[in-house]
């Protein structure tokens, strides 16, 4: 069942406050009717105790000496009944005329036994709600009667009424108030909160150029807080996989013109060796350019199942520690015949006790893929590679003095599919977008790091750091 918020937040406003009315004016009314009665009670008790003051002066029968206290007591429409030791009445406020003395055998006992009766509130025994108090009168330490007084409560009663007539009208208009101020509090939450229903819908239509003012330091106001930080990550997501498709699309492209132009190639020649229309001096060529074509296109099979063996860490590393100047010589004599195709010096700067820790054929991988990229934008000019060791770790670096990056593509060019120059699509190395992606990740899988640094028209700068011992066994 769906109850809007305005409901949900009087309700549970005015039951706290009629549940706090109810209880405040019970205690309220019992605390003030125990007051009245004990005041009244305390008042009765003193005039009582008077008149017996003035009994021990004078006989009972001494009208003239009672007849004061008759008058003060009428006016407080206060009653007494003088009574003897045999509960025979002496003298009463009306006219001195004897009347039958109520009092209860248990009251009449703890009056011989000293003790004074007390009762807040009678109906009974007088016919309507009355005040008791009876004293005992001793003499000599012999009981000798006393004096009962009694005065009506229907005047605490009617007071007690009237505040608490007072206390409901109170309580309604608290009521109102309260009512008044939910409807206020609930119209400006429930407008913040639909702002946010709108802004969702927006974003599930994929609308994510959505914010949010939040000026109130609240609940709500964290959620929206939450809610602009989502939208944010969410249009960062969308435009990431925006650009990731079209990249796609392209590699698609690339990969298709790069899968298309080997095969043609390659259907070609056998067609030709197959129908003997190749000169037999022509036909050695022939296989080592169908060998060289089957070469790129099994390049380009690995690369792509190396990747995304490598992206979800399908792969073991095996690190051990060697001297980095055997890798080093690896990657110069691999890529020697590339360096001397663009006619570019390849300089190997490492002493011979610098060690590094890493899996071998996957730090090969890496300097291979870097390196190849150093040439390929490098002509008549120089490729350094160099490595020292550092605080608890060895740092390699692949210099060259190439064409460089421009700023605008350092952060991309770590992307899959990302070719800072399209002219890679017709080189033989590295044309598919992917080395500098796969290096990244397998640094990050040697707990290492690799940063970038070119300037266009002036070289690029890799360095590679690698911690001498896993993390893990530290």
């Amino acid at each position: 069942m769906r109850i809007k918020y305005i409901y949900q937040l009087l309700t549970s406003h005015i039951s706290i406050l009629i549940l706090a009315f109810a209880i405040t004016g019970a205690v309220f009314s019992h605390f003030v009717k125990d007051f009245a009665y004990q005041s009244k009670v305390s008042e009765l008790t003193s005039y009582g105790y008077r008149i017996m003051g003035e009994m021990e002066e004078h006989p009972p029968g001494d009208q003239p000496i009672m007849r004061p206290f008759a008058e003060i007591l009428k006016s407080r429409q206060i009653n007494f009944f003088l009574f003897n030791a045999k509960k025979e009445v002496l003298m009463t406020p009306d006219h001195l005329r004897p009347r039958k003395l109520l009092l209860k055998d248990e009251e009449w006992k703890e009056l011989k036994e000293g003790k004074p009766v007390v009762v807040k509130t009678d109906l009974q025994r007088f016919n309507q709600e009355v005040s008791v108090v009876a004293l005992p009168n001793f003499v000599n330490n012999e009981f000798q009667g006393g004096i009962l007084l009694t005065a009506p409560i229907s005047g605490t009663e009617e007071m007690i009424s009237q505040m608490n007539r007072f206390m409901l009208c109170t309580a309604a208009g608290v009521i109102l108030l309260a009512f008044l101020l939910s409807w206020l509090t609930s119209k400006f939450h429930v407008g913040r909160i639909q702002k946010l229903r709108d802004a969702t819908k927006k974003v599930a239509a994929g609308d994510y150029n959505i914010h949010i003012e939040n000026r109130n330091m609240d609940e709500i106001g964290d959620l929206g807080a939450d809610f602009n930080v989502m939208a944010q990550k969410l249009k960062s997501s969308s435009e990431e996989i925006d650009r990731l498709e079209k990249r796609r699309r392209q590699f698609i492209t690339d990969v298709s013109h790069e899968l298309k132009t080997p095969l043609t190639t390659i259907s070609g020649l056998v067609e030709g060796l197959n129908s003997q229309t190749i000169p037999e001096n022509q036909q050695g060529k022939c296989l080592k350019l169908i060998t060289e074509e089957t070469k790129r296109l099994i390049r380009l099979v690995n690369e792509n199942l190396d990747y995304e063996k490598i992206r979800s860490n399908q792969i073991t590393l095996n690190k051990l520690h060697y001297p980095l100047i055997e890798v080093f010589e690896i990657i110069k004599e691999q890529l020697a015949i590339q360096a001397e195709e663009k006619n570019d010096k390849l300089i190997l700067d490492v002493e011979e006790h610098v060690m590094v820790h890493a899996d071998y054929d996957r730090l090969i991988q890496i300097l291979v893929n870097i390196t190849k990229n150093s040439i390929q934008f490098t002509t008549n000019g120089t490729v350094w590679l160099r490595g020292w060791e550092d605080y608890k770790e060895t740092v390699i670096e692949i210099e060259d003095t190439g064409i460089g990056i421009d700023e605008k593509d350092i952060e991309s060019i770590w992307d899959r599919f990302y070719k800072a120059d399209l002219s890679r699509t017709n080189t033989p190395y590295g044309e598919y977008g992917l080395g500098l992606s796969i290096v990244r990740q397998l640094v990050a899988l040697h707990q290492g790091t690799v940063e970038l640094t070119s300037e266009k028209n002036k070289g690029t700068k890799f360095v590679i750091r690698l911690p001498l011992t896993s993390r893990d066994d530290e």
